[in-house]
């Protein structure tokens, strides 16, 4: 039975998933590589470990929620020859195709168990329990998991069983989710700058065919600049160079996620990049 969890990456995400596993009863580890990230844990029960191997040890399942690929790959590399027989690796980080692929082959190294479990959802979904977990793997792993999986989101699809199914829906959802966010930008950046409100294209999408709360809310914070971070400008950035290379691999055409990433990419380069992804209104300028 699953009762140790660890959590590597208490950031954005990683937080409020750590205090979802622990409001459901587990016994949480916690490690981050800027350790005043992950101190606010322990009044909340978690053990902050020092370091990653003293993290995993002992644990049954040992969750990862770090930024990409390359970081997931350094701290596991360090971490995994201590993990326990048995002990499960549950992949909720987005990584891409190629680093799911080199994540599992680690795994396999190490005979360690491993699920591509990535998440949808931003921080406050987090912190609330209620993400949508996306599996790809084993489904005999699934008795082992489910209580992590449980704790951590209101609804868990297991996509198949391949190593990366879960991350090919996830990209496909992040595709929809950066595209649509940098629609509402670039609607509510043309009303503006036509020297119209802003405000007056929410009212006129609000309750119709072509609303959506997304866009609402996104839409909000644009036109209050306002950008608390839910889900990071950079991380958009990261994100939308993942799904054009899996477009790519997939033989569809990347042009349009491409050009996504360079105007994500251009707010992010003039000083959004740890804002939220809603941030992305900047890079239309002022009004003229």
């Amino acid at each position: 039975m699953t009762k140790a969890v660890t959590l590597l990456g208490t950031g954005l995400m990683g937080a409020g998933m750590a205090r979802s596993l622990l409001r459901a009863g587990l016994a949480v580890t916690v490690w981050n590589r800027s350790a005043d990230k992950a101190r606010p844990l322990a009044d909340d029960g978690a053990t902050v470990a020092a370091d990653p191997v003293a993290a995993v040890a002992g644990a049954d399942v040992v969750v990862t929620m770090l930024f990409d690929a390359e970081s997931v790959e350094a701290v596991m590399s360090e971490a995994i020859g201590s993990l326990k027989p048995g002990a499960v690796w549950v992949q909720c980080a987005t990584v891409g195709l190629d680093g799911v692929e080199a994540l599992a082959s680690l795994a396999a190294k190490h005979n360690v168990p491993f699920v591509d479990a990535p998440v949808l959802g931003t921080r406050q979904p987090a912190e609330e329990g209620k993400l949508i977990v996306l599996v790809g793997g084993d489904p005999a792993l699934r008795p082992a998991i489910d209580p992590v999986l449980d704790a951590i989101g209101a609804r868990t699809l297991w996509v198949g069983p391949r190593i990366g199914d879960g991350h090919r829906l996830k990209l496909a959802a992040n595709s929809w989710v950066l595209s649509l966010t940098a629609g509402t930008a670039q609607a509510l950046a043309l009303t503006r700058n036509q020297g119209l409100d802003p405000q007056l294209f929410l009212d006129l999408i609000s309750g119709g065919g072509l609303d959506n709360p997304y866009a609402q809310l996104k839409g909000r914070a644009m036109i209050a600049g306002e950008f608390p971070a839910s889900f990071s400008l950079d991380g958009a950035v990261k994100d939308a160079g993942l799904i054009a290379a899996a477009l790519r691999a997939a033989g569809a055409d990347d042009r349009l996620m491409t050009a996504l990433r360079q105007q994500y990419g251009a707010a992010a380069e003039a000083g959004h990049g740890s804002s939220d992804m809603a941030a992305v209104y900047t890079a239309h300028g002022e009004a003229q």
